[in-house]
């Protein structure tokens, strides 16, 4: 039997990016598609980290849970790479629960070292919200601009349409 959480239809995550605001306490407020994608989840908790030291996650537990099994693995063939990621999501990461208002308070050294204050963006991915401050959201941005007509060659010949 599948002991995975099943997500309920309401769990559809949200396409595109979208603003969001973190408060001085450190709280961000999701837009409501957001908010609705977290609770048709099934997930109470949260796990918000940094997997690479430049966005944020938030992961609804049972997916961080899932991302643990595949760390214990890695161990197992790459060591290094485990150990390495590893200490950086613990170093970030902390578990969190939405309020009723949708507020999610990040931690302290994850919100002081990605600049996120203020206006930010967020964004969908892989089943878990990427939280990107304005300067790295136009830095991506950016960069995908200048890589878009060959990304998209490669993409139609896939059928890309």
């Amino acid at each position: 039997m599948d002991d995975q959480p099943k997500p309920s239809p309401d769990a559809a995550p949200p396409r595109g990016f979208f603003s969001a605001h973190v408060d001085d306490r450190g709280r961000i407020k999701l837009p409501v598609d957001f908010q609705n994608f977290l609770n048709g989840t099934g997930d109470e908790m949260l796990y918000a980290t940094s997997t690479d030291g430049t966005i944020a996650r938030l992961y609804p537990i049972s997916l961080w849970k899932d991302n643990e099994k595949h760390l214990e693995q890695l161990a197992i063939e790459d060591p290094a790479a485990a150990d390495s990621l590893t200490f950086i999501t613990q170093h970030y990461g902390a578990e969190a629960k939405m309020d009723s208002q949708g507020r999610v308070t990040l931690p302290t050294d994850l919100r002081r070292e990605l600049k996120l204050e203020g206006e930010v963006r967020v964004g969908c991915v892989l089943g878990a919200i990427n939280i990107y401050s304005q300067e790295r959201y136009q830095e991506y941005l950016s960069n995908s601009r200048t890589s878009l007509a060959a990304s998209l060659t490669t993409a139609r010949t896939k059928g890309f349409r």
